[in-house]
Parts: structure tokens; sequence; C-alpha cells
């Protein structure tokens, strides 16, 4: 199994994910990723910034994620709590994994070789949000060393003004 960028032709199978995630989201009454968000013109906007990683086994592509060292101005704003760590971080967006793959630890895996990522860059956090009713993925997080830290509401895109839960991963670099 291998974490790398995405390529072009991983393209089909990272919007096979995102739509996988989309029903499961659905399925558990979460409007999370329910208005055409995230599309494949997004995905290909990430591939293209060189902010899309997949985790493969060969060809077939297992688990997705974004990760930006770029900043998000959404983030700029906390309520109710505060980032913990100061300084430059990564964002990881649009973390998925195949619903055939759930619970063997992929999404962990994405968050391991995330945090591989900083140190390599000497970046020491990593931040991430992620919907209120979205027990699984809160759940995943505070397993993989994430906090808690606070609220945030996104400032654009197709689910712009929505909450959303932040959690926030220190790093030793």
């Amino acid at each position: 199994m291998t974490f790398r960028k995405t390529e072009a032709a991983d393209l089909d199978g990272v919007m096979e994910i995102v739509r996988q995630a989309q029903a499961s989201l659905k399925a558990r009454g979460i409007d999370q990723w329910q208005n055409g968000y995230p599309d494949r013109p997004a995905i290909e906007a990430d591939i293209a910034r060189g902010w899309s990683y997949v985790l493969a086994d060969g060809e077939r592509v297992l688990g997705t994620t974004a990760i930006s060292f770029a900043g998000e101005p959404t983030y700029d704003t906390i309520s109710q709590g505060s980032w913990r760590g100061e300084g430059p971080y990564a964002v990881m967006h649009r973390v998925a994994v195949r619903e055939d793959c759930k619970g063997q630890g992929l999404a962990g895996r994405l968050v391991s070789a995330a945090a591989d990522l900083c140190r390599a860059q000497g970046v020491g956090q990593i931040r991430i949000d992620t919907h209120r009713q979205n027990a699984s993925m809160q759940r995943m997080l505070e397993k993989n060393g994430f906090a808690y830290c606070g609220i945030i509401y996104l400032q654009d895109g197709a689910e712009a003004g929505a909450e959303r839960l932040c959690f926030d991963k220190l790093l030793e670099v």
C-alpha cells in the first residue's frame, strides 16, 4: 500500500470514493457533502495544485485526502475555543476511504502520512474540520491524536456559512 500524490489516472477512483462517502453521510442523516461538493472540478483543482493524495493498493485507490500548506482563511476566526499551536500549519480536507475498506485503519494511515509530510517540511501542526454530526470522523480524529479546538464557519463554496467542529494535531518537528 502506498501514499502518493493523486495522478490523473486516479481521478475516477477518487470520485467513486467521494460518491460513496456522500451516500454514507446521507444515509446517516448528515448534510455534509450533500449539495454537490466535492465535485470533479474541485478534485481536479486539488490535483493541479498538488494538494490531492491517495492511499493506493497498486492502481486501486483505497482512500483520498487533500493536504495544503497554503493556510485556510476560514480558520482565522475560531469561536468557543482556540487552536493549540501557532505558526505554519497544514490543512487536511476531503478525507474519505472506500466503503469496502472501512474499519481497516486506512483513515489513520492518511493522517500518519500527512504528519510525515508536515515533519518533512518543518510544519508542526495539522488542522481539520468536520460536521457536528459526523461522529465517526470525530472518533477517527481523536484516535489519531487530534484534539477538539472550537467551531468555525465555512466562508465560501457550496457550504458557505455552515458550522464545523475543528481539530488540530500537534507534531514534533
